[in-house]
């Protein structure tokens, strides 16, 4: 494990981790965002059952139409990249793997047994053609939980716990918690999702990422 001792800033010793099990990281993080992104279509496009749509709560009234979100929206497959960069032991990007991998099993099971689908906004999306052209992809289907938010929270604690062993600077944990945040937000902001999806995503994702962490936690110990 690397921990900080105080001869090396934090981002030295980020950057001194990143290289470690390139070769595992590359072709995990690949094939992994590969098989779910296939799982995850077959079931957008073909659902079991008929979908329900979610409802519409006060947050998502509040919260107007941002097409200037989709940018935040789309740094997710960047940001849920950084912790397995981060990890040096091989151990961690089992546990770290494991961990993500059972979160999106999970949202897709409950995708598979219970299709959602997020209510008609009722925009001309011709006027915004990047948030169409989001929008031709990824469908209003597979609302709840939502796993962009699942993914981006799980994400978050655990950079929040290897900044933190990194002796990372108080601002750097903000901005990353301002980061999980605005992925969020992204979602409610273009439509992608409404308030109780956004909810279900962090009920999923949180527990997923202390469990995991804890797991790997108990693995130093036994060491």
């Amino acid at each position: 494990m690397i921990k900080n001792d105080g001869q090396a800033p934090w981002y030295r010793q980020a950057a001194a981790v990143i290289p470690r099990h390139v070769h595992l990281k590359g072709i995990g993080t690949t094939l992994f965002i590969s098989m779910f992104f296939g799982a995850y279509f077959y079931l957008l496009k073909d659902p079991a059952y008929p979908p329900t749509v979610m409802p519409r709560t006060f947050l998502d009234h509040l919260i107007g139409f941002q097409p200037l979100a989709l940018p935040i929206y789309l740094s997710l497959w960047v940001y849920v990249s950084l912790p397995p960069a981060l990890l040096a032991a091989r151990r961690e990007l089992y546990d770290y793997g494991m961990g993500m991998a059972g979160t999106c099993l999970v949202g897709l099971i409950i995708f598979y047994f219970w299709p959602t689908a997020v209510p008609a906004a009722h925009i001309d999306w011709a006027h915004y053609p990047d948030v169409d052209f989001l929008k031709s992809m990824d469908a209003s289907g597979n609302a709840c939980p939502s796993l962009h938010v699942a993914t981006a929270v799980f994400s978050s604690i655990w950079l929040h716990y290897l900044l933190r062993r990194f002796g990372a600077p108080p601002w750097i944990l903000i901005v990353n918690w301002v980061w999980c945040a605005g992925i969020a937000y992204s979602t409610l902001a273009l439509r992608q999702h409404v308030a109780v999806d956004v909810l279900a995503g962090l009920v999923l994702g949180v527990p997923a990422a202390y469990l995991s962490l804890g797991r790997s936690r108990q693995g130093d110990a036994s060491i």
